[in-house]
């Protein structure tokens, strides 16, 4: 069986967690638990999970000259990913997130986006080789939205399936909507796109259907411990998770998505990707951090 290579593209963060009980209100302070770093960042997370769970992946970001930027990127390297067409700005600092989890599991996240917010065009253009040796180019919003449409309409002329993971929430034209191959928002985000408040099977067909009349191919609305909505070739159903205990939700969907794209360049049927990539997911939310809760291929 030939694996395709999958092209990740998108931003690498140090994560500050600190666990607690509850979120504290405006203007209160409250005394935490535990505190942990790791890295993080939606594409670096999605890269480390391709790559764990038996994908070929070549990530393109950009970090600072500073040391998370170069901690994230060793930490990129060491679980084989390649990483030489990670750009270093020497104006920016490496991003940063600080991130709360509640005793539910729950998480309340700010991002500093710092350099992944200056990768451009060009950027990705060093990448040119890679991307016509992949099959799979796989983003997400925490990098310039304007690069996410360029490298979409790159890779679209160049026949390549574009999966979006349109997170965190913002509009998308729909430009960039034609030329995506799948596109994996969840609840808030899919409400965000098509202006449909998702509750149930129903409401996510009627937000997934406005997504593809819009032109993208298959619609997945992850829909948390319900599992994941599908909507493919004018059929549609729910595919449920594995019922776990979660006790931190963070970086699930980058490991749905990981997974999820993993499958499908091994030639899976996007239903077989689906319950694969929900395996992933549940598995990652019984762990506390980003990339530290992702799962590794042996485990599924």
């Amino acid at each position: 069986m030939e694996v395709k290579k999958i092209l990740v593209v998108g931003s690498s963060n140090t994560d500050m967690v600190i666990k607690t009980q509850n979120f504290p209100a405006p203007g209160e302070t409250i005394l935490g638990g535990r505190f942990l770093m790791n890295a993080g960042g939606k594409g670096a997370n999605q890269a480390v999970a391709a790559a764990r769970l038996g994908g070929l992946v070549t990530f393109v970001g950009k970090i600072g000259n500073d040391i998370f930027g170069k901690q994230a990127v060793q930490q990129l390297e060491d679980e084989g990913i390649n990483i030489d067409y990670v750009s270093v700005d020497a104006e920016n600092p490496s991003g940063v997130a600080m991130i709360t989890v509640d005793q539910k599991g729950e998480n309340s996240i700010v991002v500093a986006p710092g350099s992944n917010g200056t990768l451009s065009p060009g950027d990705f253009d060093k990448a040119q080789t890679e991307l016509n040796e992949s099959e799979y180019v796989l983003m997400q919003l925490e990098t310039p939205i304007p690069t996410v449409e360029y490298i979409a309409r790159k890779a679209f002329q160049k026949q390549k399936r574009v999966v979006l993971n349109p997170a965190p929430a913002a509009k998308l034209s729909d430009e960039l909507l034609r030329n995506l191959y799948l596109i994996t928002p969840n609840e808030t985000e899919a409400e965000l796109l098509t202006g449909v408040k998702v509750t149930d099977e129903s409401s996510a067909l009627r937000a997934a259907s406005i997504l593809h009349n819009k032109g993208v191919e298959i619609v997945i609305i992850t829909m948390g411990s319900a599992g994941a909505f599908l909507l493919e070739n004018g059929t549609s159903e729910i595919i449920k998770a594995p019922k776990v205990d979660a006790i931190d939700t963070t970086a699930a969907g980058d490991t749905f998505n990981g997974a999820l794209v993993v499958a499908l360049s091994e030639g899976k049927s996007i239903r077989e990707s689906i319950v694969f990539a929900n395996k992933a997911a549940s598995i990652s939310v019984t762990r506390i951090g980003a990339q530290s809760s992702v799962p590794y291929r042996k485990e599924i």
